[in-house]
């Protein structure tokens, strides 16, 4: 069973591609271990989804190979 991690307190960043919008955009929480959290800017009290880093890095890199093709 997987847990959510406790992110009351998490520090919460912006993709480098918001171009600093403040609602259109998705943040990434660090420093949970092992654990990515995700969240939409427009609804920051909503769930947030919680990927694996191997999951989030394979997606990272998957969006990273379709730039500009």
């Amino acid at each position: 069973m997987t847990h959510t991690p406790d992110l009351s307190t998490a520090a919460w960043r912006k993709s480098s591609y918001s171009q600093g919008g403040d609602n259109n955009c998705v943040e990434v929480a660090d420093g949970c271990t092992g654990l990515v959290p995700v969240r939409d800017s427009k609804t920051p009290t909503s769930r947030p989804l919680v990927f694996t880093a191997e999951s989030w890095f394979t997606f990272v890199e998957s969006v990273r190979g379709q730039e500009g093709a």
